[in-house]
């Protein structure tokens, strides 16, 4: 469906730039983001190498484990449906973790396995599970302690200050994350008063 989308979007910008005679800014356009996108890539695979080794030794250090422990009992509280010991809590707080340190490509086959292991306990029912939803709602609006890819985009283009953006980064989504669990739970005691909770 995402295909047929990208593919209509690309279809109607060409025939309107071939009807308003702007093919040229087009072409202008193509080649220039092309090459605005391989600079970026560059600049994201540095800091995301940087910060993914230092995820690595702090893994091999122990500290992510008893990073995890630190935050089990709050999430504890989140997925009440999901026991502590099966391996989707494993999932969903390495995925948490990794986002934490803004690690959103690191994060996200973390996050697909804890989706499957949140639909192995829903007994493989095609609907999202109240689990389900509360983990795409919190990675949606997720809390970020150090947002290393907008680093990066801002070391990228010669920012004075990159790093000046973390504590107002810090407080938006600590903001968000807090508003999506209430939002969320505001619709799941909605959705039980009407008895409609699967």
């Amino acid at each position: 469906m995402i295909n047929i989308i990208w593919v209509s979007l690309l279809l109607v910008g060409l025939i309107y730039a071939a009807f308003n005679g702007t093919m040229s800014d087009v072409n202008e356009a193509v080649f220039t983001g092309a090459k605005e996108a391989v600079t970026i890539c560059i600049g994201l695979i540095s800091i995301l190498v940087f910060w993914l080794g230092l995820m690595k030794i702090a893994e091999n250090s122990g500290l992510l484990r008893s990073f995890s422990k630190l935050l089990r009992p709050i999430f504890r509280r989140l997925f009440p449906e999901v026991p502590s010991d099966h391996p989707a809590m494993g999932y969903i707080l390495s995925n948490m973790t990794a986002n934490m340190f803004g690690l959103g490509n690191a994060a996200t086959p973390m996050g697909i396995k804890a989706m499957e292991e949140l639909k192995v306990l829903n007994g493989g029912q095609d609907y999202a599970s109240r689990s389900m939803i509360t983990l795409l709602a919190i990675n949606t609006a997720g809390l970020s302690l150090i947002p290393t890819t907008v680093i990066s985009i801002r070391m990228t283009y010669g920012s004075v200050n990159p790093t000046e953006i973390v504590g107002t980064t810090l407080i938006a989504s600590l903001i968000s994350m807090i508003g999506a669990i209430l939002i969320d739970r505001y619709f799941y005691h909605r959705r039980r008063r009407k008895g409609r909770v699967v």
